[in-house]
């Protein structure tokens, strides 16, 4: 039953990051089209019942993620096993870190937790050195733990040597992924101001 509910947990929680990976992708065109498309989807994800439903998967994916990793470190074994257990465990570390920032930004801060509160970091001297292997190791983590699932789910369909490709292939994409998000946070395509109240809170 915990492994089902883990399941639909993360099912819950993918959908969202799925649309929140293409959000960030727009930011590849301008900060102005990443804002506009996430303005649109808080009204989905925004909503009092949507949003306690991500919170509650989010809080019951760290705690149970935290407990099978205690619970079958000993017995993992072979690159997909492992890597199951380390991205999990820096996925619930980046949930808790990421949520809990957000929230407390929206609700003490009062900040707009939009594309110049998730890039403040990386702007800020030395604070860059922290956030740029922050984000890149969580879009990295997100797609080295669905390449897991799928070397898990397709054990009876594919031979071990096809199964390890598509894993490779997917960890591969993630990291490609990961860099283009991560460098369009940094204004590697055009020329990003930060707003003081964003740099504000690193004491800048």
């Amino acid at each position: 039953m915990l492994h089902t509910l883990h399941r639909f947990s993360a099912c819950v929680i993918g959908a969202f990051v799925a649309v929140h990976l293409l959000n960030h992708l727009l930011a590849l065109e301008s900060v102005d089209a990443h804002i506009a498309f996430m303005e649109a989807f808080r009204n989905i994800y925004r909503m009092p019942l949507v949003e306690i439903l991500l919170l509650a998967c989010v809080a019951f994916q760290i705690a149970s993620g935290i407990y099978f990793i205690k619970a079958r470190w000993g017995q993992r074994r072979g690159f997909f096993e492992r890597l199951q257990a380390l991205s999990g465990g820096y996925l619930a570390y980046f949930l808790l870190a990421h949520v809990g920032a957000v929230l407390f930004a929206r609700t003490v801060l009062n900040l707009d937790t939009n594309f110049n509160f998730a890039a403040a970091g990386i702007h800020v001297s030395p604070f860059q050195f922290y956030f740029v292997p922050y984000y890149f190791l969580a879009v990295v983590a997100i797609f080295g733990h669905v390449a897991c699932a799928i070397h898990w789910l397709t054990r009876n369909h594919f031979s071990l040597a096809a199964r390890n490709r598509i894993g490779y292939a997917a960890l591969s994409h993630g990291a490609v992924l990961s860099a283009l998000i991560v460098a369009a946070l940094a204004g590697g395509f055009y020329e990003i101001t930060i707003p003081a109240e964003y740099t504000a809170t690193f004491g800048a």
